[in-house]
């Protein structure tokens, strides 16, 4: 499997221009593949180190956010997660993509409110879940994400693609956008933001109608592998599948705004014998439950807002979308961004910005307490510091994107901003959005050291 990408080194013309390499982003590009249209898309990193490859990689239209979407969209939103599960094992089949997938039973499980299961069961029963005890069950499927993901960008060879892309700015030229990179200007027709995070254009449109959510995983070594997933409504989130000899769990589900991840980390570990890998996952959660999949202005589409279902909303975005692209009708413009919301949903909005407020202030005012991690104020500038006991690591203290401040993740050895989710390498590298610009410090580390 090979993860050299090409860089884009010159100015080009595009009909349209996707910009980001996920699940998203490839869907839309394999569905514009044979098309008359000149197709690009750029990454700002390598396709295989998108937010697609850190997910559990489940397949169902039995999710926990039903317990959440009103009864007048519960209908289409379950035959919209239904046909896109069953494109994506349509994709796998027709191009022999090779990516684990199986078929396996998935169970929405509760603890605390086995109640409210044979509620939504009710409703459910004519899509085939049965209900025991305390779990709705239903026929599903698992897969790699990373493996299909790269099977779909060798599906895509109509398609330009380019890697370590990043884009910067997206003006208006006339009927046309220029959309700039740190390869070069692409002149196109239509765009595709397709970078989990909306950052362009309407830069408060997520924070208005969203929250972000981040989750601990872990993989453990286990010889019991077994064909069934799950997911809990409980409060405390539970999500566990078996992939080859590995148990995956995932738990510890907590705001953004949360500055310690290595505390999320230890608890999750705490719970097993012996853990081979850990990592985290952010995702953005919108306040009906529902994705935002379709035009945003003219010529400009997006799908976001996926509540930690990815693989179904992302696979499902891209058809939606391309439809949009081709003028092909579809029955899916109940997940448009103009849609009305039930004033209900809105109760947690307080929440979600006292939430970005309490961050913001955390950082800015307060600021993290950690070991080997400092702040200092250099020459008018914030500056974050880590000495990992074999060198120093500095960065400035300032997200570009709403100018938040950053903490460190000694767990995963990155930076990340607790407002929006902006992560940056250990030196200050941009490896995922919202934020399009890199936080290195240009200091010298001597000078800074003396100061």
């Amino acid at each position: 499997m090979s993860f050299d990408g090409i860089q884009l080194d010159q100015n080009i013309d595009v009909d349209v221009l996707i910009i980001g390499g996920g699940m998203t982003g490839l869907s839309t590009a394999y569905h514009l593949r044979d098309s008359n249209l000149k197709v690009a898309l750029i990454d700002s990193n390598f396709i295989l180190e998108s937010v697609t490859t850190k997910s559990t990689g489940k397949i169902t239209f039995l999710q926990d956010i039903l317990m959440n979407i009103d009864d007048d969209y519960l209908d289409e939103y379950v035959q919209s997660e239904i046909l896109a599960s069953n494109l994506l094992e349509e994709i796998i089949n027709t191009n022999n993509i090779d990516c684990d997938y199986m078929k396996v039973k998935h169970r929405l499980f509760s603890n605390e409110n086995v109640y409210k299961l044979e509620k939504l069961y009710n409703k459910l029963k004519k899509y085939g879940v049965v209900f025991e005890d305390n779990y709705i069950e239903a026929v599903s499927a698992v897969f790699n994400p990373g493996k299909y993901l790269y099977g779909l960008k060798e599906c895509c060879k109509g398609v330009s693609i380019y890697e370590n892309t990043r884009a910067y700015e997206i003006l208006k030229d006339g009927e046309n956008f220029i959309v700039k990179t740190s390869g070069g200007d692409i002149r196109c027709i239509d765009v595709v933001l397709a970078t989990h995070y909306i950052s362009f254009l309407k830069p408060f449109f997520l924070p208005m109608r969203s929250y972000l959510e981040k989750s601990y995983l872990c993989a453990v070594k286990t010889d019991k592998i077994k064909d069934i997933c799950g997911i809990s409504i409980d409060d405390e989130v539970i999500s566990y599948r078996y992939y080859k000899d590995y148990y995956i769990y995932l738990s510890e589900c907590k705001s953004t705004s949360n500055l310690n991840s290595d505390e999320s980390f230890e608890k999750i570990v705490k719970k097993f014998d012996d853990v081979s890998y850990v990592w985290s996952n952010k995702d953005i959660m919108t306040v009906d439950s529902m994705p935002y999949i379709g035009e945003i202005i003219p010529h400009v589409f997006c799908g976001t807002g996926y509540n930690t279902w990815g693989m179904t909303n992302g696979t499902l975005a891209g058809k939606i979308i391309s439809d949009l692209i081709l003028k092909t009708k579809n029955d899916y413009e109940f997940l448009n961004f103009n849609r009305m919301i039930n004033i209900k949903n809105y109760i947690r909005f307080p929440m979600v910005i006292n939430n970005t407020l309490a961050s913001f202030f955390k950082t800015k005012v307060i600021k993290p307490t950690e070991k080997d991690v400092f702040y200092k104020v250099i020459d008018g500038n914030s500056v974050a510091i880590y000495n990992d006991g074999n060198s120093v690591h500095a960065v400035y203290n300032k997200c570009p994107h709403l100018k938040c401040g950053v903490v460190f993740n000694k767990t995963e050895q990155i930076w990340e901003c607790p407002c929006h989710g902006s992560k940056f390498d250990i030196d200050g590298n941009c490896i995922e959005g919202p934020s399009n610009f890199d936080i290195k410090y240009k200091g010298s580390l001597d000078d800074m050291l003396k100061k």
